[in-house]
């Protein structure tokens, strides 16, 4: 059984730093596409960032891009998503999620070609 766990939210101000860890558990995903994605109250869920299948390329959402950094180790089967300079409008809910098609023609994957996904972890950031 594939288990997507992740860590690390909570509540910070305005121009702090979180760092969010996703362990799989269940499979290995280091030739698969590992990646976070948010959902904010009311909105649809957003790609934020993610490393293709190859383990090498990272694609970020623009609204994310010199802040955040994805991370992986795949000798620990676990996926990080560093955030500085944390905004108010990332408030949300960050999902983890494994297993989507992600490459330098298709930049932005889709909520609903995800194959896995975590629980989620609420990052809250107050002005």
């Amino acid at each position: 059984q594939v288990q997507l766990v992740e860590s690390g939210g909570g509540l910070v101000q305005a121009g702090e730093s979180l760092r969010l860890s996703c362990k799989a558990s269940g499979r290995t995903f280091s030739n698969y596409a590992m990646g976070w994605f948010r959902q904010a109250p009311g909105k649809g869920r957003e790609f934020v960032a993610a490393y293709g299948w190859s383990a090498i390329t990272t694609y970020y959402v623009e609204s994310v891009k010199g802040r955040f950094t994805i991370s992986r180790d795949n000798a620990k089967n676990t996926v990080y998503l560093q955030m500085n300079s944390l905004k108010p409008e990332d408030t949300a809910v960050y999902y983890c999620a494994a297993d989507f098609p992600i490459s330098r023609t298709v930049k932005v994957a889709r909520e609903e070609t995800v194959v896995y996904w975590g629980q989620g972890t609420q990052v809250t950031v107050s002005s």
